[in-house]
């Protein structure tokens, strides 16, 4: 026979509604958090990004002479290592702003049919100055006839210029960088084949992980925190594809990127 609970006066009782109550609070702290975050990406991003922009624009100025010579050579010199050193801090800052936005959910992803083509021309247009002085071509092959995709239209960008990019990094002077794309079922591949150095397969899942570098050459010879790749992997994720990378030592990295097709 069941007996009742009997409490002594004035324990006080957890009524029904308290876990809901508890969840409800734990949303609302969730929801401050979210939108502080979202304030701070929005505050960092033009506090960083606004100066760094006047550096770039002032040292391209003086490189440039465009108001007359500078005098010694020696300046002309100094304003092009301040401009390469700040374009390099920017796509530093750019990239963990990118990923805080991503892991936070901050970004909001407007998915539609999106050319390969076009996203490939923009992304190499950006790369030249980066390619051109090491001699290292990018070769898309089957160019002008590629599948389109279903992915956000900065989103693509950002995903093939990171992985076009760690390929040029990694890759010796006068090498040449594979892009390709097939359509396999209902997705796209999206293939990005280099000739640098390789990276043992154990590595790899070092290569994904935020401010982390593998144990070789290939990372070692890395400029900046290690980001391009998981952002890719974030990337992928938020569009519905995945990726994945194969390597050996001295064969090269090759990255596939699989993204719903249009």
């Amino acid at each position: 026979m069941a007996h009742a609970a009997h409490f002594p006066p004035g324990t006080p009782r957890a009524s029904a509604s308290e876990p809901d109550a508890r969840t409800a609070a734990r949303q609302r702290r969730d929801v401050i958090a979210d939108e502080a975050k979202r304030s701070f990406l929005r505050m960092a991003s033009h506090e960083l990004r606004t100066p760094l922009n006047s550096i770039l624009g002032f040292s391209e100025i003086l490189q440039s002479e465009l108001y007359g010579p500078l005098g010694a050579p020696q300046y002309k010199e100094y304003a092009s290592i301040i401009h390469t050193s700040g374009a390099r801090l920017l796509r530093l800052v750019n990239q963990v702003l990118e990923i805080a936005r991503l892991e936070g959910g901050a970004m909001d992803f407007d998915l539609g049919p999106e050319s390969l083509d076009h996203a490939l021309d923009d992304v190499l247009d950006g790369l030249r100055e980066e390619t051109a002085p090491r001699g290292v071509e990018v070769i898309v092959l089957q160019r002008g006839r590629l599948p389109a995709v279903t992915a956000d239209a900065r989103g693509l960008r950002n995903l093939l210029g990171n992985l076009i990019q760690n390929a040029v990094i990694f890759s010796p002077d006068r090498a040449v960088v594979r892009v390709h794309a097939n359509r396999v079922g209902d997705q796209v591949e999206i293939a990005v084949v280099d000739d640098g150095p390789g990276v043992d397969p154990q590595d790899i899942p070092r290569l994904l992980q935020p401010f982390e570098q593998g144990e070789n050459a290939l990372t070692r010879r890395s400029e900046g925190a290690g980001l391009g790749l998981p952002i890719v992997e974030l990337l992928c994720t938020a569009m519905g594809g995945r990726l994945k990378l194969s390597s050996a030592p001295g064969q090269g990295l090759t990255a596939r990127v699989r993204l719903p097709a249009a």
